[in-house]
């Protein structure tokens, strides 16, 4: 079983980015506890040192659904700020989301088709009178390129093949990238309340989940009324 797992600041400030570094640590040595495989696909990190804007980390075990569901939603973390000493609020929250695995296609040979053509550009009268460059296509994808490096159509057609295997392998990092950038509208959907994990502290302690949620989202309320008067 694989599930990718994405750690976000949001749109929040360094401090939350610094909340994100915190948490992608101690994610990652609680899978390792839990004998789950993890692999850091992407981090993008903050403005401060120690910070860490958004991770994206695959994980690979036989049954990943209860691991995945204890983190998944809001994180709070109670304490005071690492970059602002005298800011007065104390509660930062950051968002753990699973996103979506891109669905890749493997590239065939027997789905690759070549079409001999004549050369153009410098070379000569051979390269006029001789088929020698090959146009390879990827008939499912409609992905072509075109080599007329050699004389040798035989040889055009290796280096044809090697350039649309890369040109397919680059296709696919983008539709990678595509897929997460997506993926990055989750920042808009960090939702304070009803936090999954509450830690503390600088040395971020995990907090019991005891408080009574009511009077929690009250006090936030409170807050917000207070930064944005």
């Amino acid at each position: 079983m694989e599930k990718i797992i994405q750690i976000t600041s949001g749109r929040g400030p360094a401090e939350c980015s610094w909340v994100v570094a915190q948490v992608l640590k101690t994610f990652l040595e609680e899978a390792n506890d839990n004998k789950i495989k993890t692999t850091l696909l992407q981090r993008e990190t903050g403005i401060e040192n120690g910070t860490v804007e958004t991770a994206t980390i695959l994980l690979e075990s036989n049954n990943l659904d209860e691991f995945v569901n204890s983190w998944i939603g809001t994180i709070q973390w109670i304490g005071q700020s690492q970059f602002r000493k005298f800011h007065k609020r104390k509660n930062w929250f950051i968002g753990i989301f699973e996103v979506d695995k891109v669905t890749t296609t493997q590239i065939s040979e027997n789905d690759i088709q070549y079409q001999a053509m004549r050369s153009s550009g410098a070379g000569g009268q051979h390269v006029n009178k001789v088929s020698s460059a090959v146009r390879a296509t990827h008939v499912p994808t409609g992905i072509s390129v075109v080599s007329m490096d050699s004389r040798s159509q035989h040889q055009n057609k290796k280096l044809a093949t090697e350039r649309l295997f890369q040109k397919f392998k680059d296709e696919t990092v983008k539709q990678f990238k595509a897929e997460f950038q997506m993926q990055w509208m989750n920042q808009l959907q960090i939702q304070r309340g009803n936090p999954i994990r509450v830690f503390q502290g600088s040395d971020f302690k995990k907090q019991k989940q005891t408080k009574n949620y009511k009077q929690e989202r009250q006090r936030l309320k409170r807050e917000d009324y207070l930064e944005n008067d």
